[in-house]
């Protein structure tokens, strides 16, 4: 006979497997995933930048959050901070064509980058 402790253990290992494969499609869970960085734009042309990642970006899956941001100190540069469901959601994004059309829109305009850190967002139960 097994023991009450046993089956609550057993169960619980059987749940959580269940919620990874369900919440990542893989048998292994992945961490969140985050990106901030900041974007240098050509002299007035932070704008146009803008414009190509808001118009490349909607409905990327496995995406929480793609936040666009004006610096208030330098009108050239803007700031990017991305909530990914896991790190390969965010690798795979790269390859959606609408992300590769706003890529192709925005480059002619972008000078160069700034500050970029790799985060691990934490998130609310």
């Amino acid at each position: 006979m097994i023991e009450r402790r046993e089956f609550i253990g057993a169960a619980a290992i059987g749940l959580l497997g269940a919620c990874t494969t369900f919440e990542t499609g893989m048998s292994e869970m992945e961490e969140a995933y985050g990106v901030i960085g900041q974007m240098m734009t050509a002299s007035g042309k932070r704008a146009e930048v803008i414009a190509a990642l808001l118009a490349g970006t909607r409905d990327m899956p496995g995406n929480i959050a793609y936040l666009i941001a004006e610096d208030l100190a330098d009108p050239n540069a803007i700031w990017i901070t991305e909530v990914w469901r896991t790190r390969t959601d965010h690798e795979n994004s790269l390859q959606l064509p609408q992300v590769q059309a706003a890529i192709a829109a925005a480059r002619p305009h972008i000078a160069g980058f700034g500050t970029r850190a790799e985060t691990r967002p934490i998130t609310r139960a």
